[in-house]
């Protein structure tokens, strides 16, 4: 569709999910919306990211349990087939049509901004009033003598694999090297992992232990603080020379170290918009750039990298410069790593505060027993007053009982909260449960609440006796005298 004229109250560079979230909340609104893409809408996570890696791991967990002994011949195009057909399916929510009939125009191409209120599309000048930036984000290239960059693969490329690989080797440890090497590993590939300090570097140590005992046992080999000096093309494959002078050998090398802002060529120069250190646009609490009239979210910030923290941030940024509000994003930012077993954790994001630990190991999680798969546990972060700081859950579906710890958390509830309403069990959010009903009688414990309590316990029997003492047979009522 060529560019129309007259002036766009929102401008929305980029098609993934902040700039779709925030440009249909934006048409919402009765605004006039423009979206630019420059090549497919839908973004990362429904071509290269969440959707491909979730159904990758789904098939390798059928997989595994098909095949427990690791024999029999995997049918490496039905799982490409199985990855294609979910983003066939999911792909109509996120197409221009989609858009446009939620009121946004689709426009095709390379935008750059050139003045204030001024951008460029294929030769064709844009005016509009306010604009998103919402460019996400790509995978970074660690630079690797002798690795031959042709003969690699990233994780927006590893979908080309026409075959599975052998022997993978995968340099990164955090969330997407690890979903992906377990999911490989349980396909029948020889995985190795090459990580510089510890894989899933910002979870807790104890969380970490249980994934990496898992990865282990599905026959991943994890090089913790190792790095790759130098590689070599032998006749086939790589062999990558690490600093203490071992090699691995692999068919394909997978780099999984983290991503970088897409900044570049946009014109941010032209409009006041500042940079951080590392290439990200930098923002305001309600995801304002350094030009008042610009606003960002997504990957192209310095904000973490999940797809439903774009969603959210972008429609804080769209009814911000729509309708004039100052809404600000939740503290609150849930994060999952969707290994088996699974991690998830949630964080207030207000530092300096004092926190009580409050776990329940899942051996003596009733759901989980019942399935035998207690390895795992909920921890809650508790504050004053009993109030809900964050968590950290591990174990099956980890990130669907993470939710009610992530509404705890933004509503700012206590642990008595949380005690005080029925769960269902058996369930694996019951750990939930559990560990706010142990916070709970654990500052019943303190003395002044003892106290307190004890004090009641003595005026309910006090009251009970005198009850039981007027009620007996042949008690006469007292007169107004004798009270």
């Amino acid at each position: 569709m060529a560019p129309t004229d007259g002036i766009i109250d929102l401008l929305v560079l980029g098609g993934g999910t902040a700039g779709i979230v925030g440009a249909k909340t934006a048409a919402g609104f009765g605004a006039r919306t423009v979206l630019v893409e420059q090549e497919r809408t839908g973004g990362d996570c429904l071509w290269t990211g969440c959707v491909p890696s979730k159904t990758l791991l789904s098939a390798a967990a059928q997989a595994r349990d098909q095949r427990p002994d690791g024999a029999g011949n995997l049918d490496f195009s039905a799982v490409r087939e199985r990855i294609a057909t979910a983003i066939r399916t999911i792909e109509p929510a996120d197409t221009p049509e989609a858009l446009e009939d939620a009121g946004v125009e689709v426009l095709s191409g390379h935008v750059s901004f050139t003045g204030p209120g001024t951008a460029v599309l294929n030769g064709h000048v844009l005016r509009f009033r306010q604009a998103l930036i919402a460019t996400g984000g790509q995978p970074a290239r660690p630079k690797v003598p002798g690795l031959d960059p042709a003969r690699t693969v990233m994780s927006d490329t590893i979908w080309d694999l026409a075959a599975l690989p052998a022997r993978l080797a995968i340099l990164g440890g955090g969330p997407i090297a690890c979903e992906l090497g377990q999911a490989f590993a349980r396909l029948g590939a020889d995985v190795t992992m090459i990580v510089r300090s510890r894989i899933l570097a910002k979870e807790k140590p104890e969380a970490v232990d249980i994934i990496r005992d898992s990865l282990k046992a599905d026959g991943v080999t994890i090089l913790e603080n190792s790095s790759v000096n130098h590689a070599s093309s032998p006749a086939e494959g790589h062999r990558l020379h690490l600093e203490d002078g071992t090699a691995v050998d692999a068919d394909t090398v997978l780099l999984a170290a983290g991503r970088t802002p897409r900044t570049t060529g946009i014109g941010l120069e032209h409009v006041g918009v500042r940079l951080d250190d590392r290439g990200h646009v930098l923002t305001t609490e309600q995801m304002q750039t350094t030009n008042p009239l610009i606003w960002a979210a997504g990957d192209v910030t310095a904000h973490p990298q999940f797809t439903h923290l774009a969603g959210v941030h972008a429609s804080v940024a769209a009814s911000n410069a729509v309708l004039g509000l100052r809404r600000r994003i939740s503290p609150a930012i849930p994060r999952v790593t969707y290994t088996s077993p699974e991690i998830a954790a949630v964080t207030s994001g207000e530092s300096g505060q004092s926190a009580t630990s409050r776990t329940v190991w899942h051996s003596h999680l009733d759901r989980a027993v019942t399935e035998d798969r207690t390895a795992g546990f909920t921890e809650l972060l508790v504050g004053r007053g009993g109030l809900v700081l964050g968590g950290t859950i591990v174990g099956p579906r980890a990130g669907e009982s993470l939710a009610e710890l992530s509404l705890a958390v933004h509503k700012k509830l206590t642990t008595s909260d949380i005690a005080g309403t029925t769960h269902a069990y058996p369930t694996y959010s019951d750990g939930v449960w559990n560990a706010a009903v142990l916070d709970v009688r654990e500052r019943l414990k303190s003395p002044l609440r003892r106290t307190a309590i004890k004090g009641l316990a003595t005026l309910r029997r006090i009251t009970l006796d005198g009850r039981r003492i007027s009620s007996k047979p042949g008690s006469q009522p007292q007169s107004d005298a004798q009270r």
